[in-house]
């Protein structure tokens, strides 16, 4: 199993940091230090922790600030990092950017979103959910209140994720996807097909569209609860500001 990171996205709401930089390279640590830890650093050591030592990272937006920093961050996490170019990374939805992995699914990933603050716990709770045939595990924040922003998701105790979309009333919902997902090999093809006819129908679709795709098509999907947990998805300050206050404590 390897890592995968979503690193592609611009991130135009954390302008003027992403002016030069892809979203997942913008400082997470103390205001003010400007080459400070960033979310794919927080990440790397996640799965540096639970003794991943391969990671593929997709890239696309200022793919170059990426590239410049892939020796150092090898170094630094003692992991062989595989950068995977997205071509249409700023003008298409990130169904296309984990379709462009599909190569690296085939090894089996803990996936994460390159812009999504969290703890190592988070991948140590998808680990400990493995087995009893669970193909994809999705982890489910249950503890935190929804509004309309979040990627809400049902959950049926007999058939797994039901739904998985923001256009649902919050009070529908079983809890929130944190942007964290445990995909063995085995289901990378199918997730792969789920994931192109989502990017064909429309290149402006979430890959959770694909998840939704294979529970259409009769696939199951599982989710594991990640627990009382501090994290942030970082689209714009305000994020940035919590993701910072997150960060120092991990």
């Amino acid at each position: 199993m390897i890592g995968l990171v979503l690193a592609a996205g611009a991130g135009r709401r954390l302008r003027p940091y992403t002016d030069s930089l892809p979203k997942a390279l913008v400082p997470v640590g103390p205001a003010g230090i400007e080459d400070s830890i960033t979310v794919l650093d927080l990440t790397l050591g996640n799965f540096a922790e639970i003794g991943l030592s391969e990671v593929a990272i997709i890239v696309g937006y200022r793919k170059e600030a990426v590239y410049e920093r892939k020796a150092a961050l090898e170094q630094k996490y003692g992991l062989k990092l595989t950068l995977i170019d997205n071509d249409k990374a700023e003008e298409w939805n990130n169904a296309y950017s984990l379709w462009c992995g599909r190569d690296a699914l085939k090894d089996g990933v803990i996936l994460a979103n390159g812009d999504t603050v969290h703890p190592v716990s988070v991948e140590k709770t998808l680990l400990a959910a493995r087995g009893e045939g669970k193909r994809i595990i999705l982890a489910l924040d249950t503890v935190k209140s929804l509004a309309d922003e979040e990627m809400k998701v049902v959950v049926d105790p007999g058939k797994g994720m039901t739904k998985i979309t923001k256009l649902m009333d919050p009070a529908e919902a079983t809890g929130e996807y944190i942007g964290v997902t445990l995909i063995e090999g085995d289901a990378a093809p199918e997730l792969a097909d789920a994931l192109k006819t989502v990017w064909e129908t429309d290149p402006q679709q979430f890959y959770e569209h694909g998840y939704q795709e294979l529970v259409d098509r009769g696939f199951r999907i599982d989710v594991a609860p990640i627990g009382d947990v501090s994290w942030v998805e970082i689209d714009n300050h305000d994020d940035l500001a919590k993701g910072r206050e997150i960060a120092c404590r991990y």
